[in-house]
């Protein structure tokens, strides 16, 4: 099965390189969250599913040795090992086709062709970025859900104190890490969760028949304590955050998504109120929580991926104003772009979740990461054949992912299938052991990579 089977006009398009390149244009055509992963490489044989083990570290010392304690062969020195975390990653395939039939494509083959193979990049480069994305917002295999994870809301009031609440979204409630493993919540391994203003024990997370959760990708559930749960805590809208849970961040210290608030009295003037869009104070409060958890920069900045709309926000912000005062003529103005600023680097992004009115507004997100947050692992054995060398041609790898171009093999050799396919996954290494012994700023979350940003 080589290229001599296909029309001549279309060999000279695989042999030059004219198709890898069209497929090539299409995965790189822009910038997305798939950007700020670290990529490994996972060989065959080694099953679906692979857990990965970190190594953490050990606390300073800062107690002077004992000089009467200076004997024997230990020299009155105890043995103190590190902790270790895992996080788990599932390799699946992903993958798309397009027929071409030379027959009814006559007229401009070759270009229809190349049309094809840039259409494929294109969606495999979608395909992929929005993979990552719901990896880094919550739908990531390290079952301690993503950065929206353990950070909800009470849906249902109680009616009286009781043991059990409804909330928008379990993620992040379902598993804790206990000795360095992940496991389910349960009577021996609870999770101090905050519902309202005071802590409670959690012991079970159950996810609703019919799921309503607001929250983009979110899970709807009922959330399980040891105790009651105070009836002033458990009303409709109060806060619910994890002890473990990331960061999130929201204009003028909203404590939920349905806390926003819209701007109100007519913009410009002097009863204008500012709603809560997204400000410098927002961008600083995430990369204060990075730089407080030690995370490594990426190429000297922290991403911010966020939309445009949600970008143009800032420009609204008064602290904003002020930097630019008087600066009518620079880039940002004049173009109404912002490259870096406060040391995060913005990367507008049409990818970012999406979700609809709570009732103040459309509510945007962006995702300031850092070096780290996210693995994407490529399965070493994507794009292998069986066929003889000189036929490789008709598959080619560009950036991991695997371009296949099939002769006709139909009765009337009309028909010729061109495909991708990518074997990989994505998961959110954890940070567990870096907790305030080993560095006295860090803060208590799982996930200390990347800080969440909701505004309208």
């Amino acid at each position: 099965m080589g290229i001599e089977n296909f029309p001549a006009q279309l060999q000279a398009a695989i042999q030059q390189g004219f198709l890898a390149r069209e497929f090539e244009n299409g995965l790189k055509s822009k910038l997305g969250f798939r950007a700020a992963a670290d990529r490994e490489t996972f060989s065959v044989g080694i099953g679906e599913t692979i857990t990965k083990t970190r190594a953490g570290l050990k606390a300073p010392v800062t107690t002077p040795m004992n000089p009467t304690q200076n004997t024997n062969f230990d020299n009155g020195l105890t043995s103190t090992p590190w902790d270790v975390e895992q996080f788990s990653l599932t390799l699946n395939q992903y993958g798309d086709t397009i027929d071409l039939n030379m027959v009814t494509s006559r007229v401009g083959i070759a270009s229809q062709f190349l049309v094809n193979a840039n259409r494929n990049g294109i969606q495999a480069m979608q395909s992929l970025d929005r993979l990552a994305r719901n990896a880094l917002f919550g739908g990531a295999t390290n079952g301690v859900g993503g950065y929206l994870g353990g950070n909800t809301r009470v849906r249902t009031a109680l009616t009286a104190a009781g043991t059990s609440v409804a909330v928008d979204d379990i993620r992040g409630f379902e598993r804790v890490i206990y000795n360095g493993q992940v496991v389910g919540v349960g009577s021996s391994t609870g999770m101090t969760v905050t519902v309202g203003s005071e802590a409670y024990t959690l012991v079970g997370a159950t996810a609703d028949a019919t799921n309503v959760s607001t929250a983009p990708g979110g899970i709807s559930g009922t959330l399980t304590f040891s105790g009651n749960v105070a009836q002033s805590d458990g009303a409709e809208g109060q806060p619910v955050i994890a002890a473990t849970a990331p960061l999130v961040v929201r204009p003028n210290a909203r404590t939920t998504t349905a806390g926003l608030i819209a701007p109100t009295g007519t913009y410009g003037s002097s009863n204008w109120v500012p709603g809560d869009n997204l400000t410098m104070d927002c961008i600083n409060q995430a990369v204060a929580q990075l730089q407080n958890n030690n995370v490594p920069m990426i190429d000297g900045a922290y991403h911010v991926h966020l939309d445009n709309s949600q970008l143009r926000g800032l420009f609204r912000d008064p602290d904003f104003k002020y930097l630019y005062r008087g600066a009518y003529n620079t880039e940002t103005y004049r173009d109404g772009t912002i490259i870096e600023l406060l040391g995060a680097r913005f990367i507008p992004t049409t990818e970012a979740p999406q979700q609809t009115s709570l009732g103040a507004g459309a509510i945007h997100r962006a995702l300031v990461l850092g070096q780290g947050a996210l693995v994407e692992g490529n399965f070493e054995g994507t794009g292998y054949s069986d066929l003889p060398d000189a036929d490789s041609a008709l598959i080619e790898m560009v950036d991991s992912v695997a371009m296949v171009t099939r002769e006709p093999l139909d009765r009337l050799r009309q028909i010729i299938a061109q495909s991708w396919y990518w074997i990989g996954g994505f998961a959110l290494p954890t940070d567990v052991t870096a907790s305030t012994t080993v560095i006295p700023t860090a803060s208590n979350s799982y996930l200390k990579r990347g800080v969440v940003i909701e505004t309208l």
